[in-house]
């Protein structure tokens, strides 16, 4: 694994970018990704799962958005989960989710799209991707609004999000809205050799 001094964790990846930056940036990382946030201790998958299993089904339909490499996907089917998909929008990082085995199908998304009927899945999981430096906060209610009344979006807002505050913004107006209900939400290790925490929650469509 690599070294916590020279992962591209220290980069300033926590930080508004163009859709364009953001590609090449996991274009570049993901044949060193897994590594890198596991060798820092990558709590949040787990801990996500957990989240999820306290209010679905374990053979439900779980869609892992914004799969990148599949450590999220693995992390369902550590918890048991057994009909999970992914997508996403790096073809890069899906390539290596594909060799994992932990989905059912895999496919590429395009930026702000989500292509999939409401209720298709059950859950809906957003590890670490509605979030500063990856996607933007109207992301919400896109996902959101690919899920039936009384589906699950579990998600985490690392400690950065948290702090520039335009992500907690868009949850709340979807609370406001009624859109949605925030049934948990707690804060807890995310990369722990990088000091940084984040705020697991589970969401229910209203």
């Amino acid at each position: 694994m690599s070294d916590e001094t020279d992962v591209p964790l220290d980069t300033p990846l926590w930080a508004p970018r163009p859709v364009e930056e953001t590609l090449a940036v996991y274009a570049d990382w993901a044949a060193t990704y897994d590594d890198d946030v596991t060798g820092a201790g990558y709590a949040t998958p787990g801990r996500i799962a957990a989240a999820v299993a306290d209010h679905v089904a374990l053979d439900a339909a779980v869609l892992d958005f914004g799969c990148g490499t599949g450590l999220s996907g693995m992390a369902l089917k550590d918890r048991g989960f057994v009909h999970v998909d992914g997508t996403d929008i790096s073809p890069q990082m899906l390539d290596v989710a594909r060799q994992r085995g932990v989905y059912d199908r895999v496919w590429a998304s395009m930026p702000g799209a989500l292509d999939i009927n409401a209720g298709d899945y059950a859950a809906i999981v957003a590890t670490g991707v509605i979030s500063l430096g990856a996607a933007p906060p109207q992301t919400l209610d896109l996902v959101l609004s690919k899920l039936a009344p009384g589906g699950i979006l579990a998600l985490s807002f690392n400690d950065p999000t948290v702090a520039e505050g335009s992500y907690d913004a868009a949850l709340d107006m979807a609370v406001a809205a009624g859109t949605c209900a925030v049934v948990s939400r707690e804060n807890g290790p995310h990369l722990p050799g990088k000091n940084m925490g984040s705020d697991v929650m589970v969401l229910r469509r209203l």
